[in-house]
């Protein structure tokens, strides 16, 4: 029989249980970090294209500072480090990552012309913009998939602690996240952050 101290002391232990935190974050796989990264870069290259139109080359630089430091100096060291060697090792689509390392390389090289400042600034972004689109399309439909085969869910599931542990010491607790708040406020500067604008 239900007595009402017994009711009282559930209702007390229910309330003193731990609560799981609101803040933790969700678990993302290598392939849908990696891609959610490609995410942040196609807005880059829309903020590119947008300074061009406008010729504001002072705000390139910011978003050039954003694609060098987490794209090239995070991201793309990860595919480099982590998912081209084992590929290679496997003997699988070892002309691709050949091909996707040469990109990175130049890549980097555009990169840090925009942020000096040098050179033709609309020729340069459009070589970065038809190099990467397709760059990472390649990645999103052909490397990551095969990655993911190559080591089994138990190994993706431990690279993608490590890839996370990696981001928060490069960026800090906000990684990813700041990130896309950095690129958010170069939107609005440019006046192309409201999506509905897009709408045809």
């Amino acid at each position: 029989m239900t007595t009402r101290r017994n009711l009282l002391l559930g209702v007390t232990l229910v309330a003193a249980a731990p609560k799981k935190t609101a803040h933790k974050e969700e678990d993302v796989s290598p392939g849908e970090d990696l891609m959610r990264e490609h995410g942040l870069l196609n807005r880059v290259l829309l903020i590119y294209e947008e300074c061009v139109r406008q010729k504001n080359t002072r705000t390139i630089g910011a978003a050039a500072a954003i694609i060098r430091d987490f794209i090239e100096g995070y991201h793309e060291k990860l595919e480099e480090e982590f998912l081209f060697p084992r590929l290679e090792k496997a003997d699988k689509l070892a002309d691709l990552t050949a091909t996707l390392r040469k990109q990175h390389a130049r890549g980097r090289d555009i990169t840090a012309q925009l942020i000096a400042g040098g050179g033709d600034v609309p020729q340069l972004v459009a070589k970065f913009i038809r190099m990467y689109r397709p760059h990472e399309a390649r990645e999103d439909t052909i490397l990551f998939p095969a990655f993911h085969e190559l080591v089994g869910d138990k190994e993706y599931e431990r690279l993608g602690d490590k890839f996370e542990d990696r981001e928060h010491q490069l960026f800090g607790e906000k990684g990813f996240e700041g990130k896309v708040d950095e690129v958010a406020q170069i939107e609005r500067q440019l006046g192309i952050y409201d999506l509905a604008q897009f709408t045809p």
